[in-house]
């Protein structure tokens, strides 16, 4: 987004030479978006002819011959008028000495809007891979290069008016932009009628496409009713609209950068398809930034998504609320508990690897943990439960472990549990002869299962429960290892979360077995 001084010291100083391309840019492919209607045909004879200004930062210029190209996409929608477009676009470079790209796609049973959006999709994919190939084949860096669109002033308002008759925000409202990244539309400044002028005084003829007359369509319902009528009161309407997007982009774009910049200091946790934010400061944000925060937050999750304003109103309701649930599109599951927001893609719940760790041995879990196990003994002469105090750390439980509380988080306090071997019915003579391996075994929580919580004497709770009381968001809770002497048997830890008092180290313990769950590529116990 550009200051006041970049957006007008520059418009000052067009009247000066510009400095020149130089180095591999020079070489740059620039691919022309050419369907042989009106609008492009005249875009292509532009690019060989005249000057324009493609947004390298030397203002309208002769393009060199040798940079372009020209890419034709044949969608096949209307039988051989699709293959007489091909044929007139190949006519027209064969004349012109230019290199042709065409590309072929079909659709089948789609309907319109959806249609029009698959047919975008495809044009802007074939349009990218194409210049990849030139920029490999040219040495030139990809960013030098340009993909060149025939939009106009028409479109720009055409579409201005259709985000606005579906309900749109800033970023609908602000329509097509001026470029983006390396797609320039040079042409966004003239309307239709004065491209088929031009056409006109060149003797140059151009393909018309019949279905552009079908007013089911919204964007021709847009253009044969609304506009007419809308140009009865401004005369001018494609300038004044295309000056309001101008503004509205810009604005936007502002706001974007705010809005990713306070979602950074929002962001408690990220993995692989789940983004958990600080709700307190998102219920605190300005509603226009935490909107497009939560906007940025999918985006990040699931670029295809596309969010209504009542996916982004229902996730800010139930952040304003402290709590609730709903499935975005994409199956995206956004909650909000514990004073977290936590949105996770569907294939983002994956199950927790099952099976036995040895003791000593190790384990990989999902979201890119290890769990590792081995076998202590208590010093002669020393107390058992300051030693297991000290194997666990300093903010461990009295014999349990660094067993983790902060919601949201249940696997980032280093968390390390103690058990007490005997506990677990091993003889301590087989243990210290090396004679016999521990082992556990490791799944994921199961409905119904109950642990007797460290410090509660025995008394037994819902794992649940026990969750819920130490603000474990349901998110997280699948993929939470727990612990258990056998397939379905006791459960001797929640990893991160609770150690059941059974098995904790007391006066008595001589033998300890020290878990411990780490990130992958952190150093391993010693």
């Amino acid at each position: 987004m550009p200051t006041v001084a970049q957006q007008y010291v520059s418009h000052r100083a067009r009247g000066s030479a510009p400095a020149p391309v130089a180095g591999p840019e020079r070489r740059a492919p620039v691919v022309l978006m050419v369907s042989g209607g009106a609008d492009s045909t005249a875009l292509l004879l532009m690019a060989c002819t005249s000057t324009l200004d493609i947004a390298d930062g030397q203002g309208p210029a002769r393009i060199a011959r040798e940079r372009l190209h020209v890419l034709h996409v044949n969608h096949h929608l209307r039988g051989e008028a699709s293959d007489a477009d091909e044929a007139f676009v190949r006519e027209l470079c064969e004349r012109f000495g230019l290199p042709l790209c065409v590309e072929h796609a079909s659709f089948q049973d789609m309907p319109g809007e959806n249609l029009e959006a698959a047919a975008r999709e495809v044009r802007y994919a074939a349009a990218r891979r194409y210049v990849r190939e030139l920029a490999r084949a040219s040495g030139a860096p990809r960013s030098a290069a340009r993909i060149l669109t025939a939009h106009t002033a028409s479109d720009r308002t055409e579409t201005f008016f259709m985000n606005a008759i579906k309900g749109s925000g800033p970023a609908g409202l602000s329509s097509i932009p001026r470029r983006r990244n390396i797609i320039v539309r040079p042409l966004i400044d003239s309307t239709h009628e004065e491209l088929v002028a031009y056409l006109q005084v060149q003797g140059q003829g151009w393909r018309e496409d019949e279905s552009n007359r079908d007013t089911s369509y919204l964007r021709n319902y847009v253009r044969h009713k609304l506009m007419p009528l809308a140009r009865e009161r401004n005369g001018s309407l494609e300038r004044a609209v295309s000056a309001g997007c101008d503004i509205l982009g810009d604005e936007d774009a502002f706001m974007s950068q705010l809005a990713a910049k306070a979602l950074r200091t929002c962001t408690r946790r990220t993995d692989d398809g789940l983004i958990v934010l600080d709700g307190a400061r998102l219920a605190s944000s300005e509603i226009a930034v935490a909107r497009r925060m939560v906007r940025l937050a999918v985006k990040a999750l699931d670029p295809e998504v596309r969010l209504e304003m009542r996916h982004v109103e229902g996730v800010l309701a139930a952040v304003g609320s402290g709590a609730g649930s709903l499935t975005l599109p994409g199956g995206i599951d956004a909650r909000m508990e514990f004073g977290a927001l936590a949105l996770r893609t569907a294939t983002a719940r994956e199950e927790l690897v099952a099976g036995w760790i040895e003791v000593p041995g190790s384990m990989a879990l999902a979201n890119g943990r290890m769990l590792e196990a081995r076998y202590v003994e208590v010093p002669a002469g020393e107390d058992p439960v300051p030693f297991a105090r000290g194997l666990s750390g300093a903010g461990g439980g009295a014999t349990g472990g660094a067993d983790a509380s902060r919601a949201g988080d249940p696997d980032l306090h280093r968390p390390v549990a103690c058990l007490d071997a005997a506990s677990l019915g091993y003889d301590l003579r087989d243990l210290e002869a090396g004679g016999v391996r521990p082992r556990l075994w490791v799944d994921a929580p199961a409905p119904g299962d109950v642990i007797c919580p460290l410090g509660m004497s025995g008394r037994s709770r819902k794992l649940s429960d026990v969750f819920g009381s130490r603000r474990v968001p349901v998110a997280e809770r699948p993929t939470v290892p727990v612990v258990r002497t056998a397939p379905g048997g006791t459960i001797t830890w929640a990893a991160g979360v609770c150690l059941d008092d059974r098995f904790k180290c007391t006066a008595a313990t001589r033998g300890i077995i020290e878990l411990r769950m780490r990130p992958l590529g952190v150093d391993s116990m010693g």
